[in-house]
């Protein structure tokens, strides 16, 4: 009897299912990020309730394609899990000519959390709210750089957004992660990048970031002064870091949907739901249904962005 399909049961039940075997969590970044954190918090919480030992089994690289193709090569007994966001989902077929996994290999299970994505400037730049930063951005095409935890990352592609939409031309200035992008534009050698607030609710706290607007289609409970893009006329400007679970593409549809359950319990659990909140992650808890339907709008809408813009990592 597969474990997972029991995930609804009671925690002595499911324990007994699971005879000894562990859930192993594939986490396709180092440890200490925000993908990280989602996982082991959930599966701290997902653990105690259904008395399945979850193991994060960190596997970085590739723009998460080591992941992948290890999530994919696993057993589909529902024992092998892997965070999943919309990088390996969505951005990474239409930016890599040669990819090493096919996401029709990997079946969506749940999407756990959004990152929703915020415009910040430095503060010392001269940018009152987002309607001046595009103002001036219209009026200096070209001479205006933003910063980016990367080419191909949730934050350029939805700063590539609010350029379609606003009709700018701006400069590009990738870095190898959040973190660094983050301390250029605190320090003043760019001026704006667009984060997730998970990744720089510390230097907007601390007033070395100032926000503008955020791409979501609410305003953030945690930013409530902050309008939404789609206040200030932009309403096509909503992007987020969507991280979701998915499961090699064999695993039963009755496992898949057992665990989705457990995890979407989990992540109702009212200690688990103010700490994502805290961190910057708007909880979810889908369906696997409702998943693979997202995940089908977004790869419409990004592909196609992706292909307007040309952007390539090859």
């Amino acid at each position: 009897m597969l474990p997972l399909m029991l995930m609804s049961a009671p925690a002595p039940a499911a324990a007994q299912a699971s005879a000894g075997k562990s859930l192993r969590w594939i986490v396709p970044y180092p440890a200490g990020g925000g993908s990280d954190f989602l996982a082991r918090t959930i599966g701290q919480t997902l653990g105690q309730q259904t008395g399945t030992s979850v193991v994060v089994d960190n596997k970085p690289g590739a723009n998460t394609a080591i992941g992948a193709v290890e999530t994919i090569r696993s057993a589909a007994d529902g024992h092998t899990v892997m965070s999943a966001d919309n990088g390996t989902m969505v951005f990474n077929p239409a930016l890599y000519k040669n990819l090493t996994y096919q996401v029709k290999d990997l079946a969506p299970v749940t999407l756990m959390g959004r990152f929703p994505m915020i415009l910040v400037v430095n503060p010392q730049a001269g940018y009152a709210d987002a309607k001046a930063f595009v103002a001036a951005a219209k009026a200096r095409p070209g001479q205006i750089s933003f910063a980016s935890a990367g080419a191909g990352s949730p934050h350029h592609l939805a700063m590539e957004l609010l350029k379609s939409e606003a009709g700018l031309f701006m400069v590009h200035v990738p870095y190898r992660g959040a973190a660094p992008a983050l301390q250029e534009v605190a320090g003043g050698q760019l001026p704006a990048m667009m984060t997730d607030l998970a990744a720089g609710n510390a230097l907007i706290k601390a007033g070395k970031l100032k926000p503008l607007a955020v791409a979501h289609a609410t305003r953030l409970p945690q930013l409530p002064d902050v309008p939404t893009f789609a206040e200030l006329g932009f309403k096509g400007v909503e992007a987020a870091a969507l991280v979701g679970m998915v499961a090699p593409a064999a695993t039963p549809a009755d496992t898949i949907a057992g665990l989705a359950k457990s995890v979407a319990a989990a992540i109702k659990d009212p200690a688990v739901t103010k700490r994502l909140t805290e961190f910057g992650v708007e909880p979810v808890g889908s369906t696997p249904a409702q998943y693979a339907d997202l995940l089908k709008s977004e790869t419409a809408r990004w592909h196609k962005l992706i292909a307007d813009k040309k952007i390539t990592l090859e």
